[in-house]
């Protein structure tokens, strides 16, 4: 499967959006997330493997702990697709405003002369 589709569709999910939320603050055990979350230790962990098989996030033991963060450079993958779209749509967009510029100077009325 496509990696931005893979990102995308692990992002889908209403629940694993808001785990990733959580983690922007920083690192995470799984036990800071579920008490932030409706969601039991069990759907929390199966979120987070969802979310650590699309390259999302990465997991550092601790301990006994599993402590859970975010990985940069898959936002970093996403946020290169999306850019390529931002300049298309920009450069589309900066045309369509210029054209408007344009039928606003053409529509002018030219002031009454006394």
């Amino acid at each position: 499967m496509n990696a931005h589709v893979n990102l995308f569709h692990a992002l889908a999910d209403p629940a694993r959006l808001r785990i990733v939320e959580v983690m922007r603050a920083g690192e995470c055990a799984v036990g800071d997330i579920v008490e932030r979350m409706e969601i039991h230790q069990s759907g929390v962990s199966r979120h987070l493997k969802i979310l650590s098989e699309a390259g999302l996030v990465q997991m550092r033991p601790e301990g006994q702990r599993r402590l859970y963060s975010l990985r940069r450079e898959a936002f970093e993958q996403l946020d290169a697709w999306v850019a390529g779209y931002r300049r298309h749509w920009e450069s589309r967009l900066d045309r369509f405003d210029a054209a408007l510029e344009r039928q606003r100077t053409a529509t002018k009325v030219a002031p009454l002369e006394k």
